[in-house]
């Protein structure tokens, strides 16, 4: 057991910090044995501070060896301050002070990839949330503001490339083969946004002009053979530009933009200002090793980690409580331009898919925490789904509540009455208030309370009157820490559908409005209305609820084909298929005889039987609700029950329906020179989603994977392909033969291995754990690398639950096993790998005890990590 409880940290005993820094001065000398970190701060009391008598209290590491301390000049000795693992305190200071520290680290042995460490061949850093405090003395809090000056010497032979925050501003050779380059960011910044890369790069270069007239150099760093898989990141970072200035008005600021693309990386990128350091696999993208979905991936990251210019560096978080100021804006903002550059409802339903499988599920589970969280023991367990998705959702309802125009204007005061500042949720929704006049104290729950509301609607049409009466409520279930929960302001955007489509709903002839549930209970009387309507609510899921209404199977297929909004056409299929699922699951458990329900596969032979729909919407629509949308719908998760259960609904429709699936595969099959473009792409899900339905019927399907995997020219095709033999059980020798032929071709390309590796740690055929042993020993495999972990052990343990859940629980140990293996080598990684143990009290017997008891082996590790400790504990 642990010797102390790790400390939690509460948002209501924040204080300003009693010192800033006005000027941060670094020389970073870099070498193979040790890097020494030159730090002058330039620091001077708070007046803002209740404290004018405290210590200046630097944070810091167990990593960093002292080598020297000075004050004003004056070099103190070991007396003269005081260390610890976390900090160096030095007393007595007057109103203002210049420090400098001097310290040694080993970034080659920093295997949590926090701080400054190397990947293969590559300095480069991480430093939110609070790995600068891992590389020198600092305040490392978001509230302190510095402007940054950086030099960094190395070797010129090894590290030619010298990068860091700002603008380059000298640079030049030095004795015994090094040399140096010295960057400035002139924009104040917290430490969290500071960056460093040092290596042998290629560059691609472009520009941008914006609309100041001011040319902006803009360069992707990456390694030589990955030249050729810059192009779309380029154009997805020109594009984010242009966007942000038409849509937000605002413009870049430095001479130079730079993305740097590194193999080993916890997250997906990181906005350091100005020199933004990517996950490989969120910048790389080329047809031939790329798949469309890796592309759209791209290009929303690109967008995501630009835009965190404005909302993220020029207007930061005043403290960590305040995190979705910025990651949910800024996940808002990106799916905007997704949606812009894309299909928009594609896109929403992408959006509100991934919401209601993972987010629910979070909000639903010991971990659940309101968007802005009161407590926490660390800080890197709260960058969650809650704080990013749901986040993103709070201000996609202000857009709602406000509409297009006073949106633009209270996204405009925040970001002028604000910029050069690190501020709080509170002040976002003050630009909000005075901008529209309204008052949002009853929003701000959405902030403060935890969970997933419930919207309760029932209707009455009064044909006599030609009126409908909804009637609304609301209610929130209990969550760790809020038993007992006020009523939301829910915006429900609402339609009526009648026999040939929308019905007016005023005299205007509107026939979409905003209703404002903001009363547990709560009436609408819609007057004039000719005939009975089926209620279209919650359209394009206008607020993160959860939505209960009894259509009948007849309502669903009406809306389905009649509906104007194509959110909630593709919801009333998803609620049909979820009905009838619910009830199979139920048959299934209970050993009754499956039955297929008709009204479902007309659903589909319509869709199927129409040409002229978008295959996009198509594709989506044809998509049953997956097996981890069903558990989180689930009271209690019955694996086995839910998967036999979709699995006869996938093979009564394509036994039903295979000529139209096949005639949709051909149709769509087509030869073209690739684009990753929505048309493209629409019709290339579509083909594949056919194939995976035709991989059911005899050998028909396994023929045509089988030729579509040995003619496909560009990735989406093949990986398709490869997936549909990989889980077929009439095609075992098709997929040994596909799985080893794209081992070799591809042998070299180690993103593309790793989507090998996924591909086979979520087959759902027996065996599954045994095939994802074996791969661990593979050499494309190695536990250093964050995306192969979560491309095998966290796809394996996450998606393919059929295997993960097997009865006698040896998914659980093997789980258990690789987190404590993990744990103090990535703690990030590792706290991530434990979230599928966390909802234990969802499932039956004996899977309830034996994940509780790997939870518990977990817990009781000796020197557990924080990150690790905080999840298991809660959740047990």
């Amino acid at each position: 057991m642990r010797d102390a409880l790790p400390q939690t940290i509460h948002l209501q005993d924040y204080k300003v910090s009693p010192f800033l820094i006005d000027k941060t001065d670094l020389v970073f000398d870099l070498g193979e044995d040790h890097s020494r970190v030159t730090a002058t701060l330039s620091v001077r009391r708070n007046p803002d501070s209740d404290e004018p008598s405290a210590d200046l209290v630097l944070h810091g590491s167990e990593g960093l060896d002292l080598q020297s301390v000075q004050v004003d000049g004056v070099n103190l000795k070991e007396g003269a301050y005081t260390r610890d693992s976390e900090s160096l305190t030095i007393s007595g200071l007057g109103d203002s002070a210049t420090i400098i520290t001097e310290v040694l680290i080993q970034p080659q042995l920093n295997t949590t990839m926090m701080g400054l460490y190397r990947s293969r061949t590559m300095y480069c850093t991480q430093c939110e949330a609070e790995g600068f405090r891992d590389i020198t003395y600092y305040l490392d809090r978001p509230d302190v503001m510095s402007e940054f000056t950086s030099k960094v010497i190395a070797d010129k032979v090894l590290y030619p490339v010298l990068l860091s925050n700002g603008n380059p501003i000298a640079s030049g050779d030095l004795d015994g083969g090094r040399h140096f380059v010295t960057w400035h960011d002139p924009f104040k910044k917290p430490a969290y946004l500071f960056a460093l890369v040092a290596g042998t790069l290629a560059v691609v270069e472009d520009s941008f002009t914006t609309m100041s007239g001011r040319d902006i150099k803009l360069q992707i760093f990456v390694e030589e053979k990955d030249l050729d898989k810059c192009d779309h990141a380029m154009l997805s970072l020109k594009n984010s530009m242009r966007w942000d200035e038409k849509t937000y008005g605002r413009e870049y600021d430095l001479d130079i933009f730079m993305i740097v693309a590194v193999d080993d990386f916890n997250m997906g990128a990181m906005e350091n200002k100005g020199l933004n350091i990517f996950n490989t696999s969120a910048v790389l993208a080329n047809p031939k090793t790329t798949t469309d979905a890796a592309f759209q991936r791209v290009e929303g990251i690109v967008a995501h980690e630009y835009f965190h210019n404005w909302s993220g560096n020029r207007v930061t978080c005043r403290d960590w409580f305040q995190l979705s100021l910025k990651e949910g804006f800024t996940v808002y903002r990106d799916s905007q331009f997704s949606a812009d550059m894309n299909s928009a409802t594609v896109k929403r339903i992408e959006d509100a898919t991934y919401l209601r499988t993972h987010q629910f599920a979070e909000d639903g589970g010991p971990m659940s925490h309101p968007v802005q969280p009161d407590s926490y023991m660390e800080i890197n367990n709260f960058y969650t789904l809650t704080v990013y998705e749901k986040g993103a959702e709070v201000v996609g309802m202000y857009h709602s509540l406000l509409g297009d125009e006073l949106f633009r204007k209270a996204t405009d005061l925040y970001f002028d009455r604000h910029d050069g500042q690190a501020v709080t949720i509170e002040e976002f929704v003050k630009a909000m208030e005075d901008v529209s006049g309204r008052d949002f104290t009853q929003f701000r729950r959405w902030y403060k309370q935890s969970g997933t509301p419930h919207l309760k609607v029932s209707s009455h049409y009064d044909a006599a009157d030609k009126t409908l009466t909804l009637d609304f409520a609301q209610s929130c279930p209990a969550t760790p820490g809020q038993p007992q929960k006020q009523a939301f302001v829910v915006p429900v955007k609402l339609g009526l559908v009648g026999r040939s489509g929308d019905l007016p709903l005023n005299a205007n002839g509107d026939t979409e409005m905003v209703y404002e549930v903001t009363e547990t209970n709560q009436q609408l009387v819609i007057e004039n209305i000719h005939e009975a309507p089926v209620p279209s609510l919650l359209r394009g899921l206008s607020a993160p609820v959860k939505l209960d209404y009894p259509y009948s199977s007849e309502q669903l297929a009406h809306l389905m084909a009649n509906d104007s909004d194509g959110f909630n056409r593709w919801d009333a299929g998803q609620k049909l298929s979820f009905s009838l699922l619910e009830k199979l699951t139920d048959d299934s458990l209970h050993q009754r005889p499956l039955v297929m329900d008709k009204q479902l596969v007309d659903a589909y032979d319509s869709l199927l039987s129409d040409a002229s729909l978008d295959p996009a919407m198509v594709d989506l629509m044809l998509q049953l609700p997956s097996e981890a949308q069903l558990h989180e719908e689930a009271h209690i998760i019955h694996v086995d029950a839910i998967h036999s259960a979709r699995k006869f609904v996938r093979k009564a429709l394509a036994e039903t329906l295979s000529d139209k699936f096949l005639a949709v595969y051909q149709r769509h099959n087509i030869e073209q020179v690739y684009a990753p473009e929505a048309e493209q792409i629409g019709r290339r899900s579509l083909k594949n989603v056919a194939l995976s339905y035709l991989m059911l019927i005899d050998n028909i399907g396994v023929d045509l994977a089988w030729k579509q995997f040995q003619s496909a020219d560009n990735m989406t095709d093949k990986a398709a392909a490869l997936s549909c033999l990989v889980n077929c059980p009439a095609a075992a020798v098709q997929s040994a033969a596909a799985l080893a032929e794209f081992e070799e071709q591809y042998r070299e390309e180690g993103l593309v291995m790793n989507l090998w590796l996924q591909i086979q740690a979520i087959n759902s055929q027996s065996g599954g754990l045994k095939r994802v042993e074996a791969l661990l020993e593979h050499s494309a495999f190695t536990m250093r690398n964050p995306n192969k972990i979560r491309s095998l052990i966290g796809a394996f343990c996450s998606a393919n639950p059929v295997n993960f859940h097997s009865a006698d629980g040896s998914g659980y140990q093997f789980l258990q096993e690789h987190i404590l293996a993990l744990h103090s080598q990535n703690p990030q990684v590792a706290a991530r790998l434990v979230t599928p143990l966390t909802r234990w009290k969802k499932f039956p017997e004996p899977n309830r005890q034996q994940m509780r008891d790997a939870l518990q082996r977990i817990a009781d590790e000796p020197d557990l990590v924080k990150d690790i400790y905080e999840i298991a504990t809660k959740s047990l």
